[in-house]
C-alpha cells in the first residue's frame, strides 16, 4: 500500500538520490567507511526520511519545518560531494554529476513545496492524501 508522501515526486527523486549516493560512495577507499562514505550516506537518507515525516505531521507548519530539515540535509550532502572530489575519492564523475543535479532539483522542488504550504502564499495548498 503507498503511503501519500510516497506520491510526492520530491520523495521519489529523493529516493533516487539515495540510491545513486550509495553506488557513488561504493568504490571510497575503505577507511573512510565510518567517515564521509559513512556521513554522505546519512545525509542522503536524512533528505527523503524528513519528507516523510513531516508528510504525517499534523499542521503544515509543521511540514515545513521538516522540508527545511530536508533542504539543510541537502546542502550538507552537497558540500560533502564537494569535499569528496576535492579529495579525488569519485571514481565515476558522471555518477557524481547525476548526485549533484538531483541535489539541486530537490532542493528546487522542496522550495516550491514549501512555498505551496505557507500560509499567506497565492498558491493553493496540495492535497497529500
Amino acid at each position: 500500500m503507498e503511503s501519500n508522501y510516497q506520491k510526492l515526486i520530491v520523495w521519489q527523486k529523493a529516493m533516487q538520490l539515495v540510491t545513486c549516493v550509495y553506488q557513488l560512495t561504493e568504490d571510497f577507499p575503505k577507511i573512510e567507511v565510518y567517515g564521509i562514505t559513512n556521513q554522505m550516506r546519512r545525509s542522503a537518507v536524512s533528505i527523503p526520511s524528513n519528507i516523510a515525516e513531516g508528510s504525517q505531521r499534523r499542521t503544515n507548519k509543521d511540514f515545513i519545518y521538516f522540508l527545511r530539515n530536508s533542504k539543510a540535509s541537502s546542502a550538507e550532502l552537497e558540500t560533502q560531494l564537494f569535499i569528496a572530489e576535492n579529495l579525488k575519492y569519485l571514481k565515476n564523475f558522471e555518477l557524481y554529476k547525476q548526485c549533484h543535479a538531483f541535489i539541486l532539483e530537490i532542493r528546487k522542488m522542496l522550495s516550491a513545496l514549501e512555498s505551496k504550504l505557507t500560509p499567506n502564499s497565492n498558491l493553493q495548498t496540495p492535497n497529500l492524501s
